[in-house]
């Protein structure tokens, strides 16, 4: 796969990552010797700047410098991020991030450009299957079964997120709120059962509601606050979203997924798009996104050996996991995570 990252080489320099990060930069890194710097006169020229997310490059870094941004993957923990939860995966990208619709990514030249091989189609197409019937999702929080209303016809999922995400800012189009994505759902879909659910940050307190988000309830006929996700995507028909990874997951269920913004997953004939992206004209397969998504573009870490190891084990890892796990979100961290978020 020409477009995933090389192993990094030379001097590389870490800018703006907390202290809690830093120990995951080195091991998704695979390098020891990255430096951790507060300032763009102690990056080397043409040395490789590692970067979180879609920060902004600064000003005044030597001319060569290779840029690489690191990011949460797909299939992340059992726990919110949001609540300090340690991560399995990460993403590498030295092109841009893959939720910034306004320039290309790695995974978008993947899904674009790539060639996939017959054996990975098939890896891709077992951990698919092997996923969706563990019921794994991003963050794998436990929760109670939701139960479809009897004798629905058409019932449709919409999805809440943080607004102030950076997914929203780069991702999004037209509709940039919660209530403005379920105003359309509602005038889109005027005869469904509409359920909406709050993104899981904002449920744990760990991030703020969005605008006028308290008067869901007038626009949907259902507000799920508390149940899973998994079972909540296998039960309905459709998914409406502007840029949240649950229509990534509602799509590995093969379900009805529409896009009011512009997601990694969009624009490549798997779902129903509001807009379009001129970049984006390849029809891909279901098995090719997610031999992009989850097989060539993360990088996962064992929870065991702190090594980087396949897909597959980080999704056994993650199953071990859930079964350990304490039900519930420790929301005890919600105090310590101001501060260890500046350490």
């Amino acid at each position: 796969m020409p477009y995933a990252l090389e192993p990094l080489s030379g001097s590389v320099a870490a800018l703006g990552f907390s202290w809690r990060k830093r120990a995951l930069v080195r091991r998704f890194a695979e390098r020891a010797d990255i430096r951790f710097v507060s300032s763009v006169r102690a990056i080397e020229p043409g040395s490789t700047l590692l970067l979180w997310g879609s920060a902004s490059v600064p000003s005044g870094v030597p001319e060569g410098i290779k840029v690489v941004r690191m990011e949460d993957g797909f299939l992340r923990s059992v726990g919110l991020g949001a609540d300090l939860t340690t991560p399995v995966s990460w993403v590498m990208d030295g092109i841009g991030i893959y939720y910034d619709a306004t320039r290309p990514s790695g995974l978008e030249q993947m899904l674009q450009h790539g060639q996939f091989a017959k054996a990975q189609l098939h890896r891709a197409a077992a951990l698919r299957e092997r996923l969706v019937q563990a019921g794994l999702t991003k963050y794998n929080l436990a929760a109670p079964a939701w139960v479809r209303p009897a004798g629905r016809r058409n019932v449709v999922l919409v999805v809440g997120q943080v607004e102030s995400d950076a997914s929203i800012a780069l991702g999004a189009v037209d509709i940039r709120t919660n209530m403005g994505l379920l105003r359309a759902v509602r005038e889109a879909r005027p005869d469904a059962w509409v359920v909406y659910k709050p993104h899981p940050d904002v449920v744990a307190g760990l991030r703020s509601l969005g605008e006028n988000e308290t008067r869901a309830g007038d626009l949907c006929d259902e507000v799920l606050t508390d149940g899973s996700m998994h079972e909540l995507l296998m039960q309905v028909d459709e998914v409406h979203v502007m840029t949240s990874l649950t229509g990534f997951e509602a799509l590995l269920r093969r379900k009805t997924v529409v896009c009011y913004g512009m997601p990694f997953y969009a624009g490549f004939g798997l779902t129903e798009d509001r807009h379009s992206l001129r970049r984006r004209t390849r029809v891909a397969t279901l098995d090719e996104l997610v031999c992009a998504a989850l097989l060539e573009y993360p990088v996962y870490l064992s929870r065991t050996t702190r090594r980087r190891c396949s897909p597959e084990q980080a999704l056994q890892e993650l199953l071990d996991w859930r079964r350990r796990s304490p039900q519930g979100i420790a929301r005890w961290r919600k105090w310590l995570r101001p501060l260890l978020a500046r350490r």
